[in-house]
């Protein structure tokens, strides 16, 4: 049962009386004025089921009477839990709950407020009558509301939580029954065969049999619930999709399944489901019930599913925001509207159908019977997302015109994939049509929420995101062609073809309105998408809705973003004009407060209404193709690049920069397994993954079935590999690994945290450039590099190393500029500074003594210097950091020298003077399982034996990215069992038992030696 937690000294319950007094002083008695009061309460206590208030909302008590509520609590899954009623002081609050009643009012969980009385009636029952001027039974009462649960939607509850966990298991034995069935059921086989070499053909030509089997899991699971809840008996009939699979379904049932007994287990879900669905009559509320349902749904079985398409139920508000907008532009740009006879309109990645039901209420009724029939489209890749809409859309227009027509608009097809697919039957020859008359259609609007995700993080998932030829060579010949960043990986995601795919659809004009991830907007991977979509566009709507936890960490994803997912959101709006581009593409930018809820933002999206309702600021973007120029710095152009990707890639004599080469840190993609502070552990934990890695080159060559795809042929035990996209393609190669102990090197992995890694070309993802930078372990004594890390979710940090660094050294992807570099044998040492940049500092400073250590200790202060990281601190988000002059070239050398000296050899400095805590009760003990710093960052709890303390403030000033050099050493330094492998990785030194004791110690020092370096370095002005 779900308790509110609220006391009489918390802060809502005080806020509460506060107002209350203020409005006794300025005698503001009426309804109007005190219950703003209460609404703000409760408001706080929704916050806790994340609920929202609707306020001021008309209820319907029948099709012709309507009533209205001063508030109505609505929970997340759609369901409402209780009406509020407000009335003033002087009103008799008995009197007027009766008056209620008598106008048809439920009574079935519903708070009758003054500010001195609540009533509450709940299951036709008054259960409570309360004086609240006292503090306890006001908390009181709104528990009682709070926590009421009427048998139907309670069991509803508890069934939804069971069948997230026991609908896997169902999913696993009907998984085991097609198997089995399709051993020994010959008419099973003939039919599930069919449906695959449809399923091929029509959907993905990759589609493995495990999807189909999902495919036939996810329509036995919920086709009775289309049945049931949404009074569709015929439902399995009408569909031109759920026909062809009931045939499979009647093949596997043929010998002595039952698919009504296999699903006893969870009837009681069902039972709980339909029971709860009565209690709605909307049909709008029940579709967004089933939206809660279909989420769950994904939770619980489809997880791989849910992960690749970045299913995401898109908040009412934003469609309708969305819908009006597209209809606004309409209108003012083109003289047409929604319902205007051409325009046609396309739901590429439609889910459930919410922006096409929207628009179909938005069209005028006359015109919607044509609309319906040949002007409204949509594509759905999924199976039960499809079967959703395809009911919810021919509902909405049975709702509007009194008749029933099936939906001819809606496909079951790959939208990237269409134009790869055109000449095959896709799926039946109904389907097959339906595609190719959307084809044939002149697509004028397309709208929509794009799937959002990148791709899977562990290859042993075998879940990647499918690659397209058409639209991923488009994106290659445009977006990627046109960008200048070194790592264009996120022009990968979905939503970024989407946009790619949309442009060239609408062909010489149209509106492209997508609410997507809002990283296109300013992230540096983008810069070549922005270029191009001011090309393809004559105007641009970005309505920005914040929500990125990763690049605030105060903020909640499940509160303030929109979707409840960590990236921001944003709602783009994109117009293209048939008469030609008459001037560059205008772009205007709106965005909501970082800190507003998402209830706040979807207030803000209806109070808006349409994009005409938005206070848009117009953008210029500047050469590099950025956007949002706020804190851009115009200077920073004028310095010398540390590296660019041009004199990168040059051969010969480089100009204009002072590295030549420059590399990520290595990226193993199995840092789990290549990386252990315990040299021995390494060693055997990759002896496991080369000895599985060769089974299975063994068995690949032997294989029987030639067509078998790799990535449905290796073994995915976590406990013996973990699989990339490169050992796949060395396994393919046939290439045999052998173990070399040589491999075994020292490696920065975190700041100030060495551990061991196997630097091996098949073994690491990618080890960039370090086979010439770090080739053999004497390297390390002489060769030197200057990591800088700069992101747009962290702030700048740089860190100086002579290990091999890991790919996210610095918290995130690191770019390294190392003073040597070498051949792959080691030697051939060749300095890294180009004579360039030698030329260039002895000139600028008339100084023929200047060498290049010096320019690179240079370097190394300067990009430490707070002037410096603060006036550039934007700029530095976005590109590799720039070098300007400062008056005192030697002074920063010289600071650069020492910073390097200590940062280097921090394991060699002297320990800080920390007072130990020793807990007399437990034996001396060394060994760290977690550390933890005091809330005032004193003291470190380093075990159960020792606490630190004295810990000097003056420690947390020296920052790299989010935290302080201590803070990454007590993060890092912990005992961790990985989840997937059951890796351990223990930092503790069982030769060395104090080792990390007097590495806090050390760490304190350099901190506090850091501090004052940076604090005296010479001004840069």
């Amino acid at each position: 049962m779900a308790i509110l937690n609220l006391k009489t000294t918390h802060k809502p319950i005080k806020l509460y009386y506060q107002s209350l007094k203020k409005f006794q002083q300025l005698n503001a008695v009426n309804e109007g004025a005190v219950k703003v009061a209460f609404a703000d309460l409760l408001t706080a206590c929704c916050q806790q089921f994340n609920w929202m208030l609707v306020q001021e909302k008309s209820i319907p008590l029948t099709k012709k009477k309507l009533i209205r509520v001063d508030g109505l609590l609505v929970r997340n899954d759609t369901l409402k839990h209780g009406i509020w009623e407000a009335k003033d002081t002087e009103d008799d609050l008995a009197k007027e709950v009766q008056k209620k009643f008598k106008q048809g009012y439920p009574k079935d969980n519903i708070i009758f407020q003054s500010p001195e009385r609540v009533i509450i009636w709940q299951g036709g029952k008054q259960v409570y009558d309360g004086e609240i001027t006292k503090p306890e039974v006001l908390v009181e009462s709104l528990k009682l509301f709070f926590e009421d649960r009427p048998p139907q939607i309670e069991n509803w509850e508890k069934a939804a939580t069971e069948f997230g966990e026991r609908v896997n298991n169902l999913g696993e034995k009907l998984v085991d029954l097609i198997h089995s069935q399709r051993k020994t059921n010959k008419k099973f086989i003939a039919a599930f065969d069919g449906f695959s070499n449809i399923c091929r053909l029509s959907i993905n030509p990759n589609i493995s049999d495990a999807a189909v089997e999902e495919m036939l899991i996810q329509h036995l699971l919920t086709e009775r619930i289309f049945r049931q809840i949404f009074d569709n008996p015929d439902f399995t009939r009408r569909n031109i999709i759920a026909v062809e699979i009931e045939k499979v379904i009647n093949a596997l049932t043929s010998k002595s399944f039952s698919r009504n007994h296999f699903l006893e287990e969870v009837d009681y879900f069902y039972l709980a489901l339909e029971e709860a669905a009565k209690t709605i009559k909307e049909y709008s509320e029940k579709q967004h019930f089933l939206n809660t349902v279909y989420e769950k749904f994904f939770q619980g079985f489809a997880v791989k599913v849910a992960d690749t398409h970045g299913i995401v139920y898109t908040p009412q508000s934003i469609v309708d925001f969305m819908v009006k907008s597209v209809d606004e532009i309409l209108k003012k740009e083109f003289k047409k509207s929604l319902s205007h006879k051409g325009v046609h309109i396309l739901d590429p990645f439609v889910g459930t159908g919410n922006f096409l039901m929207r628009i179909m209420r938005e069209i005028k009724k006359t015109s919607l019977p044509n609309k319906y029939k040949d002007e409204l489209h949509c594509n759905e890749v999924m199976l039960l997302p499809y079967y959703i809409a395809s009911m919810n859309i021919e509902h909405e227009y049975l709702e509007a015109t009194g008749k029933y027509e099936p939906f001819a608009g809606i496909c079951l097809v790959d939208t990237f994939s269409v134009q790869e697919a055109l000449q095959l039957d896709l799926f039946t020859p109904e389907n097959t049509q339906r595609v190719q008359r959307q084809q044939n259609s002149d697509i004028f609007v397309v709208i929509g929420n794009p799937p959002y995700n990148m791709g899977q993080v562990n290859e042993n998932d075998n879940n990647k995101n499918r690659k397209y030829e058409e639209v991923d060579r488009r994106v290659a010949q445009t977006y990627s062609k046109g960008s200048k960043a070194t790592n264009k990986n996120k022009l990968s995601d979905p939503y970024v073809k989407a946009f790619r795919w949309a442009a060239d659809r609408i062909k010489d004009e149209g509106i492209v309105a997508f609410v997507t991830n809002s990283s296109f907007i300013d992230n540096i991977a983008f810069d070549g998408m922005r270029q191009y979509l001011a090309q393809d566009f004559d105007a641009i709507y970005v309505l920005d809705l914040g929500g990125n936890v990763r690049t605030n960490p105060k903020l909640s994803g499940t509160t303030h973003n929109v979707f409840g997912i960590q990236v921001g959101v944003s709602i783009n709006l994109l117009i293209k004009k048939k008469e030609g581009k008459k001037s560059q593409c205008q772009i205007y930018y709106g965005n909501v407060d970082e800190f507003w809820r998402k209830e706040e933002k979807y207030a803000y999206l209806e109070k808006c209404q349409h994009l005409g309702g938005v206070d848009w600021q117009e953008i210029k973007p500047d050469k590099k193709n950025t956007w949002l120029t706020a804190g851009l710095q115009a200077d920073f152009e004028t310095f010398i690049p540390m590296g660019t990707k041009e004199t990168k890639a040059a051969k010969g004599k480089v100009t204009d920069t002072i590295f030549k080469l420059f590399s990520n840190g290595v990226n193993t993609s199995r840092d789990v397994w290549a990386y252990n502070f315990n040299p021995d552990e390494l060693a055997a934990n990759i002896q496991e993954t080369i000895a599985t890695y060769n089974e299975q080159v063994r068995k690949w060559q032997h294989r029987q079935d030639k067509s078998v795809k790799v990535d449905d042929f290796v073994t995915y035990d976590d406990t013996k590999i973990s699989w990339s996209e490169s050992l796949k393609k060395y396994l393919k190669q046939g290439i045999i690994v052998e173990y070399d102990q040589n491999h075994i090197r020292q490696s920065l992995y975190r700041p100030f945290t060495k551990s061991r890694l196997y630097f091996d070309i098949y073994l690491n993802e990618r080890c960039y450039q370090f086979p010439y930078i770090f080739p053999t372990s004497e390297t390390e004594k002489e060769n030197r590099v200057i990591c800088v890390t700069n992101h747009t979710q962290i702030p700048f940090l740089v860190q100086i190393t002579d290990l091999i660094p890991s790919l996210d050294v610095g918290g995130r992807q690191t770019q390294c500029f190392p003073f040597y570099t070498y051949d792959e044998d080691g030697n051939n040492r060749q300095e890294n500074i180009t004579d360039w940049s030698l030329d260039t500092f002895r000139q600028e400073y008339q100084d023929s003594t200047i060498a290049k250590w010096d320019i690179f200790y240079y370097i190394y202060a300067l990009l430490h210097h707070p002037t410096y990281r603060e006036k550039y601190a934007d700029n530095l988000k976005r590109e590799l950091p720039r070098i300007p002059y400062a008056p005192d070239f030697h002074g920063f050398a010289n600071a650069g020298k020492r910073l390097a000296e200590i940062h280097i050899n921090y394991e060699q400095q002297p320990e800080y003077p920390l007072t130990f805590i020793e807990n007399e009760e437990v034996p001396l003990n060394w060994r760290v399982e977690k550390m933890k710093l005091s809330k005032d960052k004193t003291q470190l709890v380093y075990n159960e034996f020792l606490t630190l303390a004295d810990i000097p403030p003056k420690v947390f000033e020296y920052r790299l990215g989010n935290r302080s050099a201590l803070d990454w050493i007590s993060d890092r330094y912990q005992v961790k069992i990985d989840k997937r492998s059951d890796i351990e990785n223990d930092p503790n030194r069982l030769d060395d038992e104090q080792y990390i004791v007097r590495l806090i110690g050390q760490v304190i020092t350099v901190s506090l030696e850091t501090v004052d370096i940076v604090n005296g370095l010479p001004p840069l002005d």
